[in-house]
């Protein structure tokens, strides 16, 4: 037996904890972890970490498995779990795990999302017995990949993204290895800052260890196994019993990574049974030449992002949630990529995308729960418009520093309200963004505007939170330029959908201006519109390098609607019109809502008219009489979705729709087969999606009121999505 197993079993402790010592001993575990994050954000330097909260810190049981998960990205979690699992079954013996030990582990295709996200595992020793491992993640500054900051558009393979490691211990019984630290440092690009990304780490696991210590000195080290235990367990418990409250049942989501040449489809049939839920990604597309997939245990992690925060929000992040779900991933596939396919683009091209189907599935069985509906949200933040800028910096010295206005997001709308504008994202639910100055006094770059971009959310009864845009240009630099690295998607597939008739927020954009500012005239603009120069569009992909006067534009996605737009109140679509989120030509043509602009009124009589001709407009007849609302239909016991649900009748089960009443067809039937729907292009959604032939908005209607039942972003000739809800 090895030491490692033989530890873990002698640690197997039938000592009883009574409840208040094991919720006094719960907390502690999570000040742990806070204190060990608050280390880390103090020590390191880097804008993405520090003010982008783009980390995470979790503690680990002696087996490996996931004790207590802390707040940062929740991808890495679980996937950090597997590292921790890895460095216990292939380093035990050889070169062994001791005190003060420090394992150093990137590799994706091991453990790791992708390259730049390091993990630093550390075990915990007590008394001279290993009882626990605390492990940690940051995106350190550069990797020494092809490009600068690890992100790499031009790799075409593995070995192009940079230094990769399954296991390497980087400090040895409490001494860092100089031989190693300086091995890797030597084939970065800003050494300085790799330098202190690794300590900023190495503090947080010094300061978790200390206090874990202090703990089984305050409570006993075999309390707070047992605790440790009991809570994985209790986790277990109380998600199957949340499970078993939830519909039996397989929904479907897909999602489109569009690729400058070529569109990668990602497809999702969630299954719940009982108290067991899988995930099945069977039908997504092969794995691609470049950089935008993922490996097995990335598609692990980016699956649980949104089920800690969704399904097991009020439930310790532990192994103990990891039990009951299952995921199918075949191999070879964007989600599943094998060696030597590249992956550095993953966390923000297919994660992302896994991201947004686990949130849109998992909210489609709330919606047909009348005890969790409320938790049902449309996708947020659908899409990273990333950016890494590198070049001299002002002291003459290479820089390499990604900017934080990725992490700014837009909120999907929920069952009972609004996104949040600007709102963040749901794998990382403490994600923040630096202010535009700490980025200039850094960089030599400045910020040429920073604002809300109107429009921006997805039209729904509960509008998506609204995102930002920005441009940059280079300024203070010794060589007169400012490299960026591009690797963006969402420029013509739409990926913060909505849900249960919400329409989808705008897509992402890039746009390069040469020449767009000149200084001595005072040419500063103002907003996109007023941006002149030789315009360069949609550089999504790629190095490119400005000079002084050039403009980079960004805009980021809105969050997806939820629920039909002409079913939203007109006083939330005034106020939305006030605040310059909503302009006076989608209130009338999305929400059927007409504004006097000159009383700032809704024209009350006008809305009536113009919500009716859209509802006859759906079912393609201006002549005939649409049904009214029903204000008295009751909740059956089966609901499907915001507007279907299932009822009762003689001849067996029936849909109907909760707006007007009507029965929409039989129970049996795949009701999107029986009802009007219609395609059209995605700019129907509004303002800034892209009018482009390959990409649709499918809405399916009531026959009887024309009430949008669904939505769906698919591409041309796709079918339809269906789902099988079992009560």
């Amino acid at each position: 037996m090895s030491r490692i197993k033989k530890a873990v079993k002698e640690m197997t402790s039938s000592v009883r904890v009574d409840p208040i010592t094991f919720e006094i001993v719960r907390h502690k575990l999570f000040q742990v972890v806070d204190e060990a994050i608050i280390a880390l954000e103090n020590v390191s330097g880097s804008p993405i970490t520090n003010e982008g909260h783009d980390l995470m810190v979790s503690l680990y049981r002696a087996d490996g498995g996931l004790l207590v998960g802390g707040v940062g990205f929740l991808h890495h979690l679980t996937s950090a779990a597997q590292a921790v699992k890895h460095i216990i079954q292939n380093y035990s013996e050889d070169p062994g795990i001791f005190e003060d030990d420090l394992f150093f582990l990137n590799d994706a295709y091991t453990a790791a999302l992708h390259p730049p996200d390091v993990y630093m595992i550390s075990p915990i020793h007590y008394k001279g017995r290993l009882v626990s491992f605390v492990a940690n993640f940051v995106h350190v500054t550069d990797i020494g990949a092809i490009d600068p900051g690890g992100f790499c558009p031009r790799a075409e393979t593995s070995f192009h993204e940079g230094f990769v490691s399954r296991g390497l211990k980087l400090i040895e019984r409490g001494r860092i290895r100089k031989d190693v630290m300086d091995t890797i440092l030597n084939m970065v690009r800003d050494p300085g800052m790799v330098a202190l990304d690794f300590k900023s780490q190495i503090a947080a696991n010094n300061v978790a260890k200390m206090r874990m210590c202090d703990l089984m000195d305050e409570y006993g080290e075999d309390t707070v196994d047992e605790v440790s235990r009991q809570l994985i367990d209790q986790s277990e418990s109380l998600l199957r019993k949340r499970l078993i409250e939830l519909p039996n049942g397989t929904w479907r989501a897909r999602q489109y990574i569009d690729h400058p040449g070529k569109v990668y489809t990602i497809n999702l049939a969630m299954t719940k049974t009982d108290d067991e839920l899988i995930y099945d990604f069977s039908g997504s597309s092969e794995q691609a030449p470049v950089g935008i997939n993922c490996s097995y245990w990335a598609a692990w992690g980016a699956m649980f992002a949104p089920i800690f925060p969704l399904l097991a929000y009020d439930i310790t992040w532990n192994e103990g949630i990891t039990r009951p779900i299952r995921i199918i991933a075949p191999e070879g596939t964007v989600v599943n990529a094998r060696r030597p396919a590249p992956l550095t683009i993953a966390t923000i091209s297919a994660i992302q995308i896994i991201n947004n189907l686990s949130t849109l599935s998992l909210s489609k069985m709330f919606g047909a729960s009348k005890k969790y509906r409320e938790r049902a949200t449309a996708v947020w933040h659908g899409s990273h418009a990333h950016i890494t800028t590198h070049g001299i910096g002002f002291s003459g010295d290479y820089f390499v520093s990604p900017l934080t206005d990725t992490f700014g997001g837009a909120a999907g709308a929920r069952a009972f309200k609004d996104g949040v504008d600007i709102g963040g994202e749901i794998p990382n639910v403490v994600s923040r963004w630096g202010n535009a100055e700490t980025h200039e006094e850094m960089l030599p770059l400045i910020y040429v505007y920073r604002r809300v971009v109107k429009d921006s959310g997805g039209p729904g009864r509960y509008r998506g939170g609204v995102c930002h845009e920005y441009a940059i240009t280079p300024k203070g630099s010794p060589a007169h330029s400012l490299g960026a690295v591009l690797y963006g998607k969402g420029v013509i597939a739409p990926h913060s959908t909505g849900i249960f008739g919400g329409y989808p927020g705008c897509n992402v954009d890039y746009i390069l201006f040469r020449d767009g500012i000149h200084w001595k005239e005072g040419d500063f603009p103002k907003n996109l519109h007023s941006s002149s120069g030789k315009e360069v569009a949609h550089v999504q992909w790629g190095v490119f390098d400005l000079k002084d006067g050039d403009i980079l534009y960004i805009r980021f996605m809105g969050g997806g609607g939820y629920g039909d737009p002409i079913d939203r109140d007109p006083d939330l679509v005034l106020r939305d019109v006030l605040g310059d989120l909503v302009s006076v030509e989608c209130a009338r043509d999305i929400y059927g809502v007409v504004i006097d602009v000159d009383k700032k009124a809704v024209d009350m009589n006008a809305t009536r008219k113009q919500r009716e001709l859209t509802r006859k407009e759906r079912l393609n007849e201006r002549d005939i009489k649409v049904r009214e609302r029903n204000m008295n239909i009751k909740d059956s016991d089966y609901p499907i979705s915001e507007y279907l649900q299932l009822m009762d009748q003689k001849d067996g089960k029936s849909f109907q729709c909760k707006w007007c009443g009507e029965t929409v067809c039989g129970g049996h039937m795949k009701w999107k087969d029986e009802v009007p729907s219609m395609e059209f292009p995605t700019t129907k959604a509004g303002p800034l999606r892209a009018r482009n032939e390959e990409f649709l908005l499918r809405e399916y209607y009531c026959p009887s009121c024309a009430t949008l039942l669904d939505t769906e972003v698919t591409m041309k000739g796709h079918d339809p999505l269906y789902d099988e809800i079992l009560h």
